[in-house]
């Protein structure tokens, strides 16, 4: 009896999972995209975060509550999820360099040696350092390397407004791949969860989620440019181009600091973030930056929940547009981006942790 109860159990949730795919597909129709192009769900993947890409295609994925690390691989269509990690603590980062996985967890980076090779058996990880704050307020932490082969962390504020030990929080800062060498590339980043470099000139850019309770339309979130080490963006004393924040603004002046490049709208929560450096959407789309925006939690009128598209021109912004749109129906939301990749083949993905899947947006010519 037991063995049939297990059997039982095992095909009611195939179907519910099918059930629950189908009805994923027709929510889809509801995705507004520009003419030429489509989405689809790639993968099914809980609490799916941020992303990376291994040199063999193999798509990794980080996790915030499910404490998972996934691994994707893709065989004549067929797509296979593999947890190659779990029981971590919000192991949301993750970033592919020399055949191996880094992972955040908090105060550790963790590296996965050969990942490709052994997906089915992976070696326990390697702590290359466990220096980093304890605190899991913004304590899930966004990585990636750079082209100077640095891995880049983010540190969060340990607050929605403070300024408790600005020299160890509220920063980017970066390692050598083996961990050691730490210091801080830039300064007054209240939480950024989104970085990338521009293809062209190799210097850093980066979204960042600014503070709450300021009202449903302050302060704007941001998108910033970080060409040097050493630069100051501004929290937690002021947000946006000038707005200096009400409790803190007084103690310096707005001007001292680097602002946005680009003002996004208050709350949307702006998460990952690409360079689109593909050949497979139109030409016009090739440098540009695309924004996961996973939607507000402080606001009356719900925002975000969408990807945006910002244009450049010697570091300015030139246009933006939402580029795809629809998760937010009647003020109720039924998913959330928060990761984007872009794929060896040209197309993008998209994390969305709300709907526990990746999507993957293409394009075919109209």
């Amino acid at each position: 009896m037991k063995f049939l109860s297990f059997i039982f159990s095992i095909s009611l949730c195939a179907i519910t999972s099918q059930i629950n795919a189908q009805k994923l597909d027709l929510t889809l129709d509801k995705i507004e995209l520009p003419p030429g192009f489509s989405i689809n769900v790639w993968a099914h993947v809980p609490d799916a975060h941020a992303m990376t890409l291994g040199d063999k295609g193999t798509v990794f994925v980080g996790s915030k509550t499910a404490g998972s690390v996934y691994a994707i691989t893709e065989n004549d269509g067929e797509r296979q999820v593999r947890t190659i990690a779990s029981k971590l603590k919000m192991p949301t980062g993750v970033a592919f360099h020399n055949g191996a996985l880094y992972v955040s967890s908090v105060n550790k980076i963790l590296r996965f040696d050969s990942i490709e090779n052994t997906l089915d058996h992976p070696a326990p990880p390697r702590i290359i350092t466990a220096d980093y704050p304890k605190e899991t307020y913004h304590g899930w932490r966004y990585i990636a390397f750079g082209p100077d082969d640095w891995l880049y962390i983010s540190v969060g504020s340990p607050c929605n407004i403070c300024e408790n030990n600005l020299d160890r929080f509220a920063l980017i800062s970066r390692i050598k791949p083996d961990g050691t060498n730490y210091e801080v590339f830039a300064r007054g980043v209240r939480n950024t969860e989104g970085f990338d470099w521009h293809p062209a000139t190799k210097e850093l850019w980066f979204t960042d989620i600014s503070r709450e309770w300021m009202g449903d339309n302050l302060p704007p979130d941001e998108l910033n440019h970080a060409s040097k080490k050493g630069m100051h963006f501004g929290f937690p004393y002021c947000h946006g181009q000038e707005v200096a924040d009400p409790k803190l603004g007084a103690k310096h002046d707005c001007n001292k600091f680097i602002p946005p490049v680009v003002e996004l709208d208050p709350h949307v929560t702006p998460k990952g973030m690409r360079f689109y450096t593909g050949s497979m959407f139109p030409s016009e789309y090739r440098g540009n930056i695309f924004i996961a925006e996973h939607g507000s939690r402080n606001r009356s009128t719900k925002t975000g929940y969408r990807i945006e598209r910002i244009q450049l021109e010697a570091n300015k912004m030139m246009k933006k547009e939402i580029f795809a749109e629809g998760w937010l129906q009647d003020n109720e939301a039924w998913g959330r981006p928060v990761d984007i990749l872009i794929t060896m083949d040209g197309a993008m993905l998209v994390s969305d942790d709300m709907a526990g899947v990746i999507y993957r947006i293409s394009y075919n010519q109209p």
